[in-house]
């Protein structure tokens, strides 16, 4: 028989149950009976979602794909290697001290986050040092085998793997390699694997999406170390490994891209069974049916846990059949990653327009689609006929859907010329004419964006989209709640305001509610981290503006004060990013299109007054392929979609952009391709180690680093909001350095964010004046020839 099963399950509920159980804990201060609470939900939803893969046909259910926060930090905390810095002693962690590890503490901020390969998750960076050690950590997961096995399912046990673990993590104190701690680290992953073998465990999916970058040879020849040590004693079935008897059989799970440059040395590893993804890479499967050793399980993910187009059965099932009859039994069907990245469940969506819900598969969907394709492959096509002939009309109605295709779309992308994609002048020229228009102060303070979604926000939202709200008195009331964030921006002080977005719902959906070509869900949540997730919109077909979409509300907050509000806009690539995207056009023509929808949209902001445009571009990063010799062709098309949109405005029009929770180092160049006029930059939780990048590549505009970390609750003070201030003053010149959080504080209540505002400000103004006295002192050395132009804007201050 082909083995079906999927390599995670979404753990945030059909209802995002896990999103309002973790908030309850929060708010409840973490006691006693909340966490009761929050552990009899994550319990439910373990059941739910095992329920789920065992009723859809699948062989075997995943566990350990659950995690509370992130599975990132579950691996460092099973494995005992959670920061150091905290003081936790990792195998009596409390799950209170697993929450202050991911949002930080009175004492300590909280551990960085970034995001996982080129998706929207954002896993907690691990940390190491000389002093890391590995052992014994907490028994969750054995805890969960144990509820999966007395609820009569067969388990396969999904870990990150120890070469993925220590990738992810970041180098501390000193530490010169971090391989010198992989063998403390695989002695703690044996210990893991007996404890499981004990419980009977017959399968452990280590999950090593490492392999589909470019790594160095280092890493590969640890590979060979690593698999050797973790392979001893398996219970055997695969060849030469029989009867050996003390851990479970290990499938190392790939995912992400192509890992048939490495087909030479997995196949040469002592592992039971490799997973490859064909979604992503369907080429890499010639590779492997010719390479894989007999015997050895070759698990292909073919159904894609990426995005949420229904599978093509017959294409799915003609792909296989021949490996089948090569390997059979040997042959497993999966997914091509975890469906963490996807919806839980179509069944919810009963509002949604019924020709395009046809055309989709949420992760419950899809985890049948895998038990079909693998009958198939066993049984025969005929025995799931119907599943078949489903799928069969959903692609040929797709294909010829009128709805897809607009002319008008086309003809305006073709007609673009290289002009579109260049400012007027060049930056020094722009910078000039926006400093004569603005006349902002040194160190200008600003936030990214939005302002907290108050109960009032989201109810008035809630009853006008249902019709209980009239249109004139929604208007009205999103009114009030942006002359409210306008106030207290005026009572911080800040020097660039902005409207709040206490219309918007999130950054991307709210766009895709205007635009054409976007279709929105009701219920297709997926994590982003922690308890905070999103709904992507789906894309369609082709993306039209058929009017301007945030004009009335900027140029309502511009008229409530005389200060500069910037108009807020979504970029090209992180719309085509967080969103989930049509797979029948190239992406890059998908993001040209949404740049010229937001090109029409900066004009008439522009003509609106309004002086100062950001246009975010968070996902830039994260779109980066996993391979260098890809980066060339996507980084082309991505900064060219955000030159269409940003270009068309004025020299004294400020374009700003923002990012964060990505590592940029690697696309500095790239960025500075962009030409915006201001970037913002998360540098919270790495204390400024990215400005080291910007500093050393020279970025020619002006950067905001931040100051303030908004996705915890922590509120730094102002002594060391300056500091970083002062910090990120040694790389950058004053004159092109501004101040700001490093994300929109939607997720943050008023009483966090007016102390840290208030010390945000107060913090810049103290380095201001400390900045004009040490001009001051400094003024009488200066030669008559303008020597200090060289070090222009770096006043020491440290």
């Amino acid at each position: 028989m082909s083995t079906a099963h999927v390599l995670g399950f979404p753990r945030i509920g059909a209802h995002r149950e896990l999103k309002f159980a973790l908030e309850a804990y929060w708010r409840a201060g973490m006691t006693p009976a909340a966490e009761h609470d929050l552990i009899e939900t994550g319990r439910a939803l373990r059941l739910a979602n095992w329920r789920a893969q065992r009723d859809a046909g699948l062989d075997y259910v995943t566990v350990g794909d659950f995690a509370f926060y992130d599975h990132v930090l579950s691996t460092l905390a099973l494995v005992g290697g959670p920061p150091q810095r905290f003081g936790f002693a990792a195998h009596e962690l409390t799950l209170a001290q697993y929450f202050a590890l991911a949002r930080g503490n009175a004492d300590q901020p909280a551990m960085e986050m970034t995001k996982w390969f080129d998706t929207n998750y954002h896993y907690l960076v691990p940390e190491y040092s000389p002093a890391t050690t590995f052992g014994d950590g907490v028994n969750w997961l054995f805890d969960e085998v144990a509820e999966a096995q007395a609820a009569g399912h067969r388990v396969k046990v999904a870990l990150v793997g120890p070469l993925t673990l220590l990738w992810l993590g970041k180098a501390r104190d000193g530490l010169a390699d971090r391989l010198a701690l992989l063998p403390s680290l695989l002695a703690a992953y044996r210990r893991v694997l007996e404890r499981l073998a004990e419980q009977g465990v017959e399968w452990v999916q280590m999950d090593e999406p490492l392999f589909a970058l470019d790594l160095p040879p280092a890493w590969l020849a640890a590979a060979r170390e690593a698999y050797a040590t973790l392979a001893l004693e398996s219970t055997g079935g695969a060849e030469g490994t029989e009867g050996r008897g003390q851990t479970p059989r290990l499938l190392l799970a790939t995912c992400f891209g192509d890992v048939s440059e490495h087909a030479g040395l997995l196949t040469s590893l002592p592992v039971d069974g490799l997973h490859i993804d064909l979604v992503r890479a369907p080429a890499q499967l010639d590779a492997f049916v010719r390479a894989w050793p007999a015997g050895k399980v070759l698990s292909c993910g073919i159904v894609d846990g990426r995005n949420v187009w229904r599978n093509d059965l017959d294409a799915s099932f003609a792909r296989l059949a021949a490996v089948h009859e090569a390997r059979g039994e040997a042959l497993w069907v999966g997914t091509s990653c975890s469906l963490l990245h996807v919806p839980v469940d179509l069944a919810s969506e009963t509002k949604l327009d019924p020709e395009l819900r046809d055309w989709l598969a949420f992760a419950t969907q899809k985890a049948r689609e895998v038990a079909v394709l693998a009958t198939a492959l066993q049984r025969g096509p005929a025995t799931v006929a119907a599943e078949f002939e489903a799928s069969r009309a959903a692609a040929q109605a797709r294909r010829t859907s009128t709805r897809i295709h607009n002319p008008l779309v086309k003809r305006r992308a073709e007609a673009l010329t290289d002009n579109d994609a260049h400012r007027t002048s060049p930056y020094a020229q722009r910078a000039a004419a926006q400093r004569a228009r603005f006349g902002l102060p040194l160190l200008p303070t600003t936030t990214i964006g939005s302002f907290p979604q108050t109960p009032a926000i989201r109810a008035a939202r809630a009853a006008y989209r249902e019709g209980r709200l009239g249109h004139l008195d929604y208007l009205e009331a999103m009114r009030e709640h942006i002359r409210f964030a306008v106030g207290k921006q005026i009572g911080y002080g800040l020097d660039v305001l902005v409207h709040g977005e206490a219309e918007r719902n999130d950054m991307v959906e709210y766009f895709g509610e205007l635009l054409w070509g976007f279709a929105i869900t009701d219920h297709g949540w997926v994590q982003s981290y922690g308890s905070r997730c999103v709904k992507p919109p789906l894309i369609y077909g082709d993306v039209y503006a058929p009017e301007p979409m945030t004009v009335g509300w900027a140029a309502f907050a511009q008229s409530l004060t005389d200060k500069p509000v910037k108009g807020m806009l979504t970029g090209p690539v992180t719309m085509l990013q967080w969103s989930f995207v049509r797979d029948d056009q190239p992406r890059a023509q998908t993001a040209l299109q949404i740049a010229l929808a937001l090109r029409l949209e900066t004009q008439a902001l522009e003509g609106a007054g309004i002086g100062m445009i950001q246009i975010d571009e968070p996902a830039l990063r994260e779109g980066l392929p996993l391979k260098a010799r890809e980066h060339a062709d996507y980084l082309a098309w991505a900064v060219r979609a955000f030159k269409v949109a940003s270009s068309g405005v004025a020299d004294d029009t400020q374009i700003h952009t923002h990012m964060c929770y990505s590592e940029f180092g690697d696309i500095l160049p790239a960025i500075a391709a962009l030409d915006a006029d201001v970037i913002s930059i998360e540098t919270t939780r790495s204390n400024m180690e990215l400005l080291d990048a910007f500093e050393t590549f020279n970025y020619p505009n002006e950067i905001g680093p931040s100051v303030y970390d908004i996705h915890s609750p922590r509120v730094p003070d102002t002594n060391e909001m300056a500091g970083l201030i002062e910090r990120a003053l040694r790389r950058i010149p004053a004159e092109r350095l501004w101040v700001n959080p490093d994300c929109g504080l939607k997720t943050r209540d008023w009483d966090q964010v007016d102390p840290a505002l208030r010390a945000m400000v107060e913090a810049a103004k103290r380095v201001r004046k400390a900045l004009g006295e040490a001009r001051k002192i400094a003024r009488p050395s200066m030669t008559d020839k303008g020597g200090c132009h060289a070090k222009q804007g770096k006043a020491a201050i440290a």
